[in-house]
This record gives structure tokens, C-alpha cells and sequence, in this order.
């Protein structure tokens, strides 16, 4: 990891971001953390949108939550509910 000063940071975001996959870069303010600039390998814009979403993040939250509290079904039973890993052929 690298820090920077946010005033100290003369370079353009290209040069900067280069370097992203040797080593994450954060940008400090007085000290204090305000940016980083990280590689992101295997991510697309939408993951990254979600991953950043507050209204996203609250829903996944409230169904972690309920999961705990109440249960759920097991992949093997949403897989049999959804017909998915069985010969959906009809035999003759």
C-alpha cells in the first residue's frame, strides 16, 4: 500500500491508476483517509454499482437478518423446486 497527500498529487489519475495492480494508493487529507484507487480485477460496472448502493446494501442487510431469524431452504431444495441439476426430458 501507498499513501499520497490529496495536495501532493500531481500526476493524472492515469498515471496513478497504472499502478493499481502493484499496489493499492490511498489518498490522504491532513492524514486521514478520504480515496483509494484499487485494481478491481474480474469486476463490471454493474458489480461495482451494487456493491456501492446504500438501498442495495440495506436489502441484502434485511435478508441476511430474516434468514437468520427465520430460516430458510437449502440450495438442494430451491434446485429441486427449480427443476435445475434434473433430466427435465421426458422418458418414453
Amino acid at each position: 500500500m501507498r499513501t499520497i497527500e490529496i495536495n501532493e498529487a500531481k500526476d493524472s489519475l492515469g498515471k496513478y491508476a497504472a499502478h493499481s495492480e502493484d499496489f493499492p494508493l490511498v489518498i490522504t487529507e491532513h492524514g486521514q483517509p478520504v480515496a483509494a484507487l484499487v485494481d478491481i480485477p474480474n469486476a463490471d460496472l454493474e458489480t461495482i454499482t451494487l456493491s456501492t448502493n446504500p438501498k442495495f446494501l440495506a436489502l441484502i442487510e434485511r435478508s441476511r437478518q430474516r434468514q437468520a431469524s427465520e430460516g430458510g431452504i437449502s440450495g438442494q431444495e430451491m434446485r429441486r423446486r427449480l427443476g435445475v441439476g434434473h433430466d427435465r426430458r421426458v422418458k418414453q
